[in-house]
């Protein structure tokens, strides 16, 4: 597709509430639809059973999904040290993407948990957002993002909580949640 008359967004989804990857999937679908081909590294999910990762399959070869993260950074089973180097995986598809040419938009999700967990820089991510051709879209997702990754940014979504079905001890729900 041609992307001549394109602008390129660096574009932020972040806040406490749900819904970051879910705004970053509806770009994608939307980028898809026109023609567009877009890429999603995921940085911290491994779970197979998304649904964003079956969409992949379904869009593909349009959209590519990979998912470099080995789950939450909290839980003790995995050692920090191998989250760390699953996140500077990450940072190289990251700059593969970005640069390649082949994709009008590029998502780094969860790359901001990745950031606040000390698994990457504040200038990994700030160099990665260099990188981006002025024609090709970029988000970044995930809680906590940084002044200095808002500043740079075309466009800042902050999600808010209100409400969440978890507060009532409803579960992650398949289709909704993940």
């Amino acid at each position: 597709m041609d992307r001549s008359d394109l602008t390129g967004i660096l574009a932020i989804f972040t806040g406490d509430g749900k819904g970051q990857t879910s705004a970053a999937l509806g770009a994608v679908c939307r980028a898809v639809g026109h023609g567009c081909r877009a890429r999603m590294i995921q940085f911290i999910k491994s779970d197979k059973r998304t649904g964003e990762l079956a969409l992949s399959r379904r869009l593909a070869p349009d959209f590519e999904l990979e998912q470099v993260g080995l789950g939450f950074t909290w839980r003790e089973e995995t050692p920090r040290e191998e989250h760390i180097r699953a996140a500077r995986r990450g940072l190289e598809l990251a700059r593969e993407a970005i640069t390649s040419g082949r994709y009008g938009i590029v998502v780094l999700d969860e790359i901001l948990y990745a950031l606040r967990g000390g698994l990457i820089s504040l200038q990994d991510v700030l160099d990665l957002c260099d990188l981006r051709p002025e024609t090709m879209h970029l988000i970044l997702t995930g809680r906590g993002a940084p002044p200095e990754l808002i500043a740079r940014a075309d466009m800042v979504t902050e999600m808010r909580a209100v409400k969440h079905h978890s507060q009532d001890g409803i579960p992650a729900q398949r289709c909704l949640d993940y």
